[in-house]
């Protein structure tokens, strides 16, 4: 069997604040985004979350990254959530068409439900019908209303991620629920010990050999530390797998 790609970054990159930690003091922001995918092989984008993205805005990012690289865009907020709680149909089909300027380099489209919104069975069936199949998509439940047997088995049907996420106040690790072809985890604390980076490595790593993909996405920071703990992640995975840190 084919182990998985692990796709490892944080959520955004254009933060002039990582200069010198991660950036280099003199580089300009136009080229933050060539100098992170050089260093890491996907990001969360932010911007969506608050616009739609631009096709010009698309091909910049495109052109600042290799072929394997991808990208994990987070849903607008007012468009995802009229398509969860009103017009399924007619916001599904005003999201998604940017979302395809990416091709084959969209990881993920990454849906934020707030913790203001508690689960509905019948809204969240009606939006995951409406999804394009083709689409890859991951839904994130900040109500814990939503993690039950029965959402996970209408995730389970529609071929939809479950977001797995790590809080900063959260005292227990949360588990790995696979609902999708790929696994999809938010790691938010400000900081992780080795100990805490090798625990996730170990905990992925599994399901990497059974074949599926992982993106993980550390939190952004004020000063490019969190960049340095998805390398960690990365090279603790290769070591566990048994390949060099290059690969």
């Amino acid at each position: 069997m084919v182990a998985g790609n692990l796709y490892v970054g944080t959520s955004g990159f254009a933060y002039p604040g990582w200069s010198p930690h991660f950036y280099p003091p003199d580089l300009r922001p136009s080229g933050f985004l060539d100098h992170y995918a050089k260093q890491l092989s996907a990001c969360e984008l932010n911007n969506t979350f608050y616009q739609q993205p631009t096709e010009s805005k698309v091909a910049t990012w495109l052109a600042a990254t290799p072929r394997d690289f991808r990208f994990a865009v987070k849903a607008q907020k007012g468009g995802s959530m009229r398509a969860l709680l009103a017009d399924p149909q007619g916001s599904v089909a005003w999201l998604t068409p940017p979302y395809r300027l990416f091709g084959e380099r969209l990881g993920a489209v990454l849906y934020r439900v707030p913790a203001n919104v508690a689960r509905d069975d019948e809204r969240l069936g009606h939006l995951l019908a409406w999804w394009p199949r083709d689409l890859p998509l991951v839904m994130e439940f900040q109500d814990p209303s939503w993690h039950v047997d029965e959402t996970f088995e209408l995730l389970r049907s529609a071929r939809a991620a479950l977001c797995t996420t790590e809080l900063p106040e959260s005292e227990a690790v949360p588990p790995i629920i696979v609902t999708g072809p790929f696994l999809y985890l938010r790691l938010r604390r400000e900081t992780y010990e080795e100990a805490e980076i090798e625990g996730w490595s170990n905990r992925i790593a599994p399901f990497l050999d059974g074949g599926l993909d992982a993106f993980v996405f550390f939190r952004h920071d004020e000063t490019g530390r969190t960049p340095g703990f998805a390398l960690q992640l990365r090279d603790r995975v290769l070591a566990t797998q048994g390949r060099s840190v290059s690969a």
